[in-house]
């Protein structure tokens, strides 16, 4: 699991440690893992550090010493070095006269500082530490526009990208790796933030931090969580999960949202609805009872609403009067929406909520009672987005999008790593309905059942579109979960999603 820490918990630990540690120690640590990972990058690029340029674009405070300080034992090495400092009068005293010490270059001038950047062989980035809020300042931000030569290693966060949320609130500078010291921040894990940050890579430096409240699963913590059945299971002790999905509009809904139930752990899927002879013909293992939920016999989860039309209504109402977990998507969070809150009350069982931001925007209006807010709004501040949900339904909020994220009541979030761009096809949002509700009728809590399904859904996604990727279409995502089922099952062979995009971590 990815543990990712809000900045007034780093500080707090960092404080805690400073008070045991001789002056200046902990910054030590953090720039020694910084400088590693550059000269890694710079033997992987070029074979060696001796000769490499490098541009330390420093700020005011830590942040900016912490760059300088690498940035010396990078010219220790025999890199030439130039630093640019964009607050003269703040820069970091003890980074300064450790990189004057090393012989490297103080540059004053902005336009040679660019000049530098665009030709250098690698930059690091401390114009602005997790402290910062906004984006880039006009001194700064024509760096971001800059042509580059090298990479752009970010000092413990983008510039420009706010360290609790990912939100981008102005001009950032985008880099190809992040390390980050001590924990990983939210920011980093979610888009847009998560967009600017590259392969972010943790250096450990001692803290000693509280329980996190933002996670991303990895392979071994999904493995963990995958039902199995037992030497005494049959179906229904693996459960039955009930699919209410399709109408006449959109039939192909139920087959999708079936199809994704079918490869959850659940050992049944019981169909109700108006596409049942089709259901049955692509998938004859399905159960397939007349009528509505109130009258479709015992199942341990509800999936309500994938293509469901009009009739998502009644599904909606019979499903939510039960007293297992519910799963509300597509055409049941537009019901919901109009209901409002008021719907889910007097709930016992968990119920989860599958929307993307346009859903998103209308069950806020439905809480609100005002306009539906802008997509885009919702979009750019997704961690608050699904947490506002979450707390306005009293409900676990899978919040679909380039970042997913899953939030439960009382705050605590899960963002999912796994995703790639392909899965933005149509009926992808109902293949991962069907595979989530059928990990809630196996006896998964809510909060991970949301979270395991978006990961592996993820997952298949990638494998369906293969390497370098390919256009991929909703069934062939629902026939690739068993596959990548099986490789997160096989931690002796599985490649994590976080290795797919090249990120490492040093003391993971």
């Amino acid at each position: 699991m990815r543990n990712a820490h809000r900045v007034e918990q780093v500080r707090a630990a960092e404080a805690e440690l400073m008070a045991r540690l001789p002056e200046g120690v902990l910054m030590q640590r953090a720039a020694a893992g910084l400088a590693a990972t550059c000269a890694r990058l710079l033997t992987r690029r070029r074979g060696r550090v001796y000769g490499s340029r490098v541009v330390v674009l420093a700020g005011s405070g830590d942040n900016g010493g912490d760059a300088l300080y690498a940035g010396a034992a990078l010219a220790r090495r025999g890199a030439r070095v130039s630093a640019v400092l964009l607050a003269p009068e703040r820069a970091h005293t003890g980074g300064l006269a450790a990189l004057r010490a090393a012989h490297g270059r103080v540059v004053l001038d902005q336009e040679v500082g660019l000049a530098d950047f665009s030709r250098a062989d690698l930059v690091l980035d401390g114009i602005v530490g997790i402290g910062g809020r906004g984006g880039l300042r006009a001194g700064a931000a024509p760096y971001a526009r800059a042509a580059r030569r090298g990479p752009v290693v970010a000092v413990d966060v983008p510039s420009g990208v706010d360290a609790d949320t990912g939100e981008v609130a102005g001009v950032a500078l985008r880099a190809d790796v992040t390390v980050c010291f001590g924990t990983y921040k939210p920011g980093l894990l979610i888009d847009p933030g998560a967009a600017y940050a590259g392969a972010v890579q943790l250096v450990g430096i001692g803290l000693d931090l509280p329980p996190a409240d933002v996670s991303a699963l990895q392979h071994p913590s999904a493995a963990e969580l995958l039902p199995e059945p037992g030497a005494e299971s049959d179906k229904y002790r693996r459960g039955v999960v009930g699919v209410a999905a399709g109408s006449a509009t959109y039939p192909g809904a139920a087959l999708l949202a079936v199809a994704g139930a079918l490869h959850g752990g659940a050992g049944a899927v019981r169909y109700v609805g108006t596409a049942a002879e089709e259901v049955v013909r692509r998938f004859p293992e399905t159960l397939v009872t007349e009528g509505g939920p109130a009258g479709a016999g015992r199942v341990q989860a509800w999936v309500v609403g994938p293509g469901g039309g009009e009739g998502a209504r009644q599904a909606l109402a019979e499903a939510l009067a039960s007293d297992v977990p519910v799963l509300v998507d597509a055409d049941g969070l537009t019901e919901l929406g109009r209901l409002g809150p008021g719907a889910l009350a007097g709930r016992t069982a968990p119920t989860l909520l599958t929307p993307h931001t346009g859903e998103a925007a209308r069950l806020l209006a439905g809480a609100d009672g005002g306009a539906p807010p802008p997509a885009d709004e919702l979009a750019a501040a997704r961690l608050a987005t699904a947490r506002r949900l979450a707390a306005a339904y009293r409900a676990t909020v899978l919040l679909k999008g380039s970042t997913t994220v899953v939030a439960d009541p009382g705050g605590a979030a899960r963002v999912n790593p796994s995703g790639t761009s392909w899965l933005a096809t149509a009926g992808s949002g109902d293949v991962l309905a069907g595979l989530a509700g059928s990990l809630l009728a196996a006896g998964l809590p809510v909060l991970d059942a949301a979270s395991v399904a978006a990961y592996l859904h993820g997952l298949a996604g990638r494998h369906a579109a293969g390497t370098p990727g390919a256009p991929i279409t909703a069934l062939q995502v629902a026939a690739a979960l068993p596959a990548v089922w099986r490789q997160v099952r096989a931690p002796a062979t599985a490649v994590t999603a976080e290795s797919m995009e090249s990120a490492e971590s040093v003391d993971e």
